[in-house]
Formats: structure tokens, C-alpha cells, sequence
């Protein structure tokens, strides 16, 4: 238990500094905020040149949102941190997590859709104000959201901490749940985990997309408002999808590693008689892990 133990404290508190602003992630961000610069130009080209009917100038602009929106994702971001952060803590498959981390992206972009054309088509507003409801308004409220659910992920597990000595001596298995036949009479009180599974996976997969979709990319809406101006909105909506598909490729990464990670260090302690009590460990570490993650990005922007 305790090697695998101070491995999980030492990787946790590297992504804590990594993730807190002026830490290593702030340096990858600069790199990355130069890349992205560099792909706005691009695209502001290809734009120009898909609007001058070049017939090879769309799928260039398509391989140009995908990057850009890869290389955003590289840099701070909430959304691999909430990705990451649910994986290392809750029981999930890989499979499942992936299409959680492509909807969230997916979702970005349709957030992005919804205020660059009601933006310009309802309330007449302007490339700036839309920007500035975008950065001032709805990136704290996503920030936020994703603090709230790294809180729960971190009270679920010290709850389970504190009710791991009750459950001690019945040897209790790497599931979210308790057991639901009663002991004394051998009749069930409750219904299964496979009966109320889908139910809650449902509702946690609506949660983390909702926390990651609320806030749309810069990038998307200046995609979006570039081509509104230039009469081809509907190349503009197929590159902000381009640029989320881009995104989805490092959230699906870093969910697949923190799937892998929670695997490998429960496997280590499999058999073993504390092997159990690492369960609510792992999701306070997790949980800790979103709360700061997620925490430096709401303080930068409030």
C-alpha cells in the first residue's frame, strides 16, 4: 500500500504544480499561445482564399482548425483537467470516458455556434462584446462548475474515508457502491448496480460535459465571426468543428492516461488487505487535483 501510495501523492502534487499558474503548464501555454497565433494568420489565408472559391483552400482550412484547436488544448485548459481529474477518481472505461472528453469538445463548439449567430443575428453585438461574454462571464461560470465537481469528487472520497473502517471487514471491491443484498435476511433492499448504472452515468456524463462546454474557444468565435462577415458561415461551422475534433485529441489522451494510471495502481495493490482503502485515496487525490487545477484558471479570470 504505501508504495503505491507515495507514487499517487507524488504524481498528484507534480500536476498541482504543473497545473497552478507560474507553474510548468504556464511555459507549455506560452509555446502554445505562439502556435495558435501562428494558425490564426493561417486561417485568416485560407479564409480569404475559400472565399475566392479555391477549391483546395476548404480542406486547408479544416487541417488548420484541427491544429489550432490541438494546440489550445495543449496549453491551460479546464477541460483535460476535468477529464483527467474524473478518470483517476471514478471507476470509468476508457471507451466511456473518450466520448465524454469528444462530446465536451464537440459541445465547446456549439456553445460557439449559439453566441456568434444569435450574437450577430438577434442582438446586433460585435466581435468584442461577444469575446468579452465569453471571457468575463461564461469562463468563470465554467471554472466554477468544474471547481464544484472536483469538490464533489474530493467529499465523496473522504465520505468513503471515513466509512472505510465499517466496510473494512467485508472486503469491499473496486465499485461505487455498496452491497445490495442484505446480509441477515439474503433479500434485496435496493436496486442492483447494474439497474441504477446507467441512470448515474448518465447524469455524470451530462455534468462534465456541461462543465467543459459552457465555455466557448476564442479561437472558434473568431472563426465563426470572420466568416459571418465573408458570406461563408458554413465553412466557418465546419472549421469550429474541425478545431473541437483538434481539442478532443489531447482530452481523450489525458483521460486514456488517467484511466491508466487509477489501473495500474489498484492492480498493484490487488489481494492485498488494504487494497480497498486506496479506492478513497485515489478519488480525494483526483478531486484535489481538479479543485487546483481548475481553481487557478477561475482566480486568473475573476
Amino acid at each position: 500500500m504505501r508504495g503505491p501510495l507515495i507514487v499517487l501523492l507524488v504524481v498528484v502534487a507534480a500536476l498541482c504544480w504543473w497545473l497552478w499558474p507560474g507553474g510548468g503548464m504556464g511555459q507549455i501555454g506560452q509555446m502554445a499561445a505562439g502556435y495558435q497565433r501562428s494558425f490564426q494568420n493561417e486561417m485568416a489565408l485560407t479564409l480569404r482564399a475559400t472565399r475566392a472559391g479555391n477549391s483546395g483552400a476548404f480542406w486547408t482550412l479544416l487541417g488548420v482548425c484541427f491544429a489550432y484547436g490541438f494546440f489550445h488544448a495543449v496549453g491551460p485548459g479546464h477541460g483535460k483537467v476535468l477529464i483527467g481529474g474524473y478518470g483517476l477518481g471514478r471507476r470509468v472505461t476508457v471507451l466511456r470516458l473518450g466520448v465524454i472528453a469528444l462530446l465536451s469538445s464537440l459541445g465547446q463548439a456549439v456553445t460557439a455556434i449559439v453566441l456568434v449567430q444569435g450574437g450577430l443575428w438577434l442582438f446586433a453585438l460585435t466581435r468584442e462584446q461577444m469575446v468579452g461574454a465569453a471571457e468575463d462571464v461564461m469562463a468563470p461560470v465554467s471554472y466554477g462548475a468544474v471547481v464544484l465537481i472536483g469538490l464533489w469528487l474530493l467529499g465523496r472520497g473522504v465520505r468513503r474515508l471515513v466509512r472505510r473502517p465499517l466496510a473494512g471487514d467485508h472486503g469491499e471491491h473496486d465499485h461505487d457502491h455498496a452491497h445490495d443484498t442484505c446480509a441477515s435476511c439474503g433479500h434485496r433492499h435496493a436496486p442492483s448496480v447494474e439497474e441504477v448504472a446507467g441512470v448515474r452515468s448518465l447524469r455524470e456524463a451530462l455534468m462534465l460535459i456541461a462543465g467543459v462546454a459552457i465555455r466557448p474557444c476564442t479561437g472558434a468565435l473568431f472563426v465563426l465571426v470572420i466568416t459571418h462577415g465573408m458570406g461563408i458561415v458554413a465553412a466557418g461551422i465546419a472549421g469550429v468543428f474541425a478545431m473541437a475534433i483538434g481539442t478532443a485529441v489531447v482530452t481523450v489522451a489525458v483521460g486514456t492516461g488517467a484511466v491508466g494510471l487509477r489501473s495500474g495502481l489498484l492492480a498493484s495493490v490487488a489481494g492485498g488487505p488494504l487494497a480497498a482503502s486506496l479506492l478513497p485515496v485515489v478519488e480525494i487525490a483526483a478531486g484535489a487535483l481538479v479543485v487546483i487545477g481548475a481553481g487557478g484558471l477561475l482566480l486568473r479570470a475573476v
